[in-house]
């Protein structure tokens, strides 16, 4: 796995099945039903200020630990592409979110 320079592995850190005392928002991304694999995919606080990044996975994949509460999460690909979406993240739940840009 290349990190791209943001000290963040592509895709995000692994996860194991559960979520335990962790909240975690993950996802995939695609375009036309394909995975974007080139892009970012960044968390927002509800202020709308960054507060992580990483670099999109092969398959299109993204993986946050976040704070429990409400966040924004905007994707960034080559060619213009942007998304966001609203998401809650809550201790002991992982938050799936597929992304089609």
């Amino acid at each position: 796995m290349s990190n791209d320079g943001c000290g963040a592995p592509a895709g995000g850190v692994a996860a194991g099945a559960s979520a335990g005392s962790q909240a975690i928002v993950q996802g995939r991304v695609t375009q036309n039903g394909a995975a974007v694999a080139t892009g970012y995919a960044r968390l927002l606080n509800s202020g709308g200020d960054f507060v992580a990044e990483v670099p999109l996975g092969d398959d299109g994949g993204f993986r946050f630990f976040a704070a429990p509460g409400r966040w924004t999460l905007r994707v960034l690909a080559p060619g213009g592409v942007r998304a966001e979406r609203a998401v809650s993240a809550d201790i002991g739940q992982v938050t799936e979110l597929e992304v089609a840009v």
